[in-house]
């Protein structure tokens, strides 16, 4: 069974053919710049070079009609056609609380991924577009959605509710959902193979850290509680959102600076976090090499970065009365040693030493705790587009 994993952004789309007899990725690509001048296809075929196609790519379907065309070209393809796909599995950020699991796509859940748009007008259209993409396309292919809020839904109402008037959930389901659940789903389970037990039987806390971060405490394989909320907004600075801030500072923000609602709303999301701390970028990498150059401002990005990853850590701790693991993925979590040694220097009352030999590597699965340490510390890669293949052929094949 052949499994094509689509991911769609605004302006991107990212994908991965994989033949789920072996787990094996025949081909990867990323298409950039959808609607924009200079959009081009990048194809990475397994055992064969990289092919970049440069063209005009107005929209979502061109751009799936390219990656149709690519994976079935005669010299740079790794299929004969397209009815080898069985199946095609999209990410799609949020599903509210209609979804706490992924699902074969219909009439009725597509209608319902419509409803969900408000909760994420930057995210949830472009999903939306490239499942109609390939159903145009690929007419009669069963496809699935998997959604970045579905391993949140496990968190207890105590948790989820925010101290409004219980009115503003019941009407609006206002309330924290929480994303990178698959990343999350992903780590704990590698983590608990890597410790040598049953997932059922360890609490882990999993921080996915990149220009877009979260933390989660993870309990028997079940979510009890993440950092991001409504939004992908709340919870730690990140790269260019504010994460948690007091919310009376938004409007005087809007009467001082004569900003409106989306004005704010951008402010908040785009032009914040550590980029606004750092005055440098909202790449980690650049700030980190600020840093080290002497760039105050782009110190205290950091320090303020790895201090809130150390609270996080440790009410998450708390709220799973003890924690038997902590695992760092994503861009920065699985490259940056630095932060990763940043962040857990005081974490020592856990149980929990780093070691900083063990700690010099980037994206390779390991514990980089000290020898015989309570508390594991653990590197795992994510494989977000894994996750949705696996659950893609599980529904198909019922």
């Amino acid at each position: 069974m052949k499994v094509l994993v689509v991911n769609c952004g605004s302006s991107s789309l990212k994908y991965q053919l994989f033949d789920m007899t072996d787990e094996s990725v025949l081909a990867k690509g990323l298409v950039e710049r959808i609607g924009i001048d200079g959009s081009v296809l990048k194809h990475e075929p397994a055992s064969k070079d990289k092919v970049v196609i440069n063209a005009d790519i107005k929209n979502h379907s061109i751009a799936i009609k390219l990656v149709t065309e690519a994976l079935t070209d005669k010299n740079h393809g790794v299929i004969t056609d397209m009815t080898e796909i069985s199946a095609v599995g999209h990410r799609v950020v949020h599903g509210a609380e209609k979804f706490a699991s992924s699902v074969l796509i219909t009439t009725e859940v597509m209608q319902a991924l419509e409803e969900c748009i408000e909760m994420a007008p930057l995210h949830n259209p472009p999903n939306i577009l490239g499942i109609n993409a390939c159903a145009e396309l690929m007419p009669g292919v069963d496809q699935v959605g998997v959604f970045d809020t579905a391993f949140h839904q496990t968190m207890p109402k105590h948790a989820f509710i925010y101290g409004l008037p219980y009115e503003a959930y019941e009407k609006y389901r206002i309330r924290r959902y929480g994303f990178h659940g698959t990343s999350h789903r992903f780590v704990s389970k590698v983590a608990a193979d890597m410790m040598g037990k049953d997932i059922k039987d360890v609490k882990l806390i999993t921080c996915h850290l990149g220009n877009g971060s979260s933390v989660a405490a993870v309990d028997g394989g079940k979510c009890i509680d993440t950092s991001m909320g409504l939004t992908p907004l709340e919870g730690l600075v990140m790269g260019t959102r504010c994460g948690d801030i007091d919310p009376a500072i938004l409007p005087i923000l809007m009467k001082k600076e004569g900003m409106d609602a989306d004005q704010i709303d951008e402010y908040i999301n785009k032009k914040c976090g550590v980029l606004g701390i750092s005055g440098v970028s909202s790449d980690f990498r650049d700030i980190e090499g600020a840093a080290h150059e002497g760039n105050k401002r782009a110190q205290l990005a950091l320090d303020l970065f790895a201090y809130r990853v150390k609270k996080y850590i440790g009410s998450y701790a708390a709220a799973l009365n003890g924690v038997d693991a902590i695992v760092f993925t994503a861009g920065l979590g699985e490259n940056s040693s630095s932060m990763r040694e940043a962040i857990c220097t005081g974490l020592e009352y856990l149980g929990t030493k780093i070691d900083t030999v063990k700690n010099n590597v980037r994206g390779k699965a390991t514990e980089i705790s000290v020898d015989g340490a309570k508390v594991k510390l653990f590197i795992i890669p994510t494989n977000e587009e894994l996750v949705i293949a696996r659950d893609t052929k599980e529904i198909c094949a019922k």
